[in-house]
């Protein structure tokens, strides 16, 4: 195990977010030529936990919520029915141009027309996290959490969110919680703040323990050389990912586990889904495999969650991927954007390729 987990806790895992609501059209069809649509509540970062928090362990959301808002009833009564706790203040509408939940517009694709995403975040709340609304000596200190997991969604939000993410990434090294990070690098996000976002990630990178991202992300939010045009065919290309990770540990080594998926698109419902993770000086590889693809939004979230799981549970590290990967394969067979595992049995099941009926 090269991960320290504190022994004296009240949440093993705990995520900041600003959650929203995603509208998508039924029977898969596009949303132009739509007019039945499906809400969910959701969030990156809860897509997150939720393996977690189904497959029993404690969990908890720092976020921000519109004061008097039955959008915001909606998402707090789907966290708690994902047993999820959450914290953090209600704020002021502000009349009708003022503050609201954001609206993710998405289909899910069909056979070769591709899902199509519309981020509508407009007066987003969540851009409102300040660290001065949380008492982190509090959450770290007296109640304690095995891991945070931070989002370069969050973390690029707003600058308030930026620094929000600073805070409990020092609070959190302050105490003895272990530091997860998924980089997220999203390009709308960081126009005209590059060089702000840069340093506050290179800092967060540098006291994380766990660093996922691909390619762009690597390169784009703490400037590593990405990965070497090789020659064809899958060896290849694990080899330059391979490298390109090998570059982010020397940069940043104090983090031990180094993750990345691996992803190829044969049409919307079928995808080649694996999984590369250095843990210290070990490689652990999932060779792509075929997956079928119900709506693939959250299938990276996925794969994060059950690495985190594998971890919470400390098993040997060879089972954190394995793990990782048949929660995130997972996850692309539900219409929400988050796994809702039974049991781990179930996900061990996929994992194994094994899909008959259980009476």
């Amino acid at each position: 195990m090269s991960i320290t987990l504190k022994k004296d806790f009240k949440y093993a895992v705990m995520v900041p977010t600003s959650m929203g609501v995603r509208i998508t059209p039924v029977n898969g069809q596009p949303v132009h030529s739509s007019d039945t649509f499906v809400m969910q509540a959701t969030s990156a970062e809860t897509n997150v936990i939720t393996i977690s928090s189904l497959l029993g362990l404690p969990a908890k959301v720092l976020t921000t919520f519109v004061k008097g808002s039955p959008i915001a009833q909606f998402i707090k009564s789907n966290l708690k029915s994902r047993h999820i706790d959450f914290e953090g203040p209600e704020v002021e509408q502000g009349g009708p141009w003022g503050y609201r939940h954001q609206f993710n517009i998405a289909d899910s694709g069909f056979g070769s027309r591709g899902p199509r995403v519309h981020n509508d975040r407009a007066g987003e709340v969540g851009t409102t996290l300040n660290v001065k609304d949380f008492d982190l000596d509090r959450i770290f200190g007296s109640e304690g959490v095995q891991i945070i997991h931070l989002s370069g969604l969050i973390a690029a939000l707003s600058p308030e969110t930026s620094e929000f993410c600073l805070a409990l990434a020092r609070a959190a090294k302050k105490h003895g919680t272990a530091i997860s990070f998924d980089l997220n690098y999203r390009a709308t996000f960081w126009k005209g703040r590059e060089k702000e976002l840069s340093a506050a990630f290179k800092e967060i990178a540098s006291v994380s323990d766990i660093l996922v991202g691909n390619e762009e992300d690597f390169q784009l939010c703490l400037g590593i050389k990405g990965p070497e045009a090789g020659g064809k065919g899958l060896d290849s290309k694990i080899d330059s990912f391979k490298e390109m990770i090998g570059r982010v540990k020397a940069a940043f080594p104090n983090a031990s586990v180094f993750a990345t998926t691996l992803r190829e698109v044969e049409h919307a419902n079928h995808h080649q889904w694996g999984a590369i993770m250095l843990e210290g000086n070990n490689w652990h590889v999932v060779n792509p495999r075929d997956i079928h693809v119900l709506d693939r939004i959250g299938g990276g979230d996925g794969f994060v969650g059950g690495l985190l799981y594998g971890i919470l549970r400390q098993w040997e590290p060879e089972k954190w991927i394995r793990f990782g990967w048949a929660t995130g394969a997972m996850a692309t067979t539900f219409l929400t954007d988050y796994a809702q595992p039974a049991d781990e049995e179930m996900v061990w099941s996929i994992w194994e390729g094994n899909a008959r009926v259980k009476r």
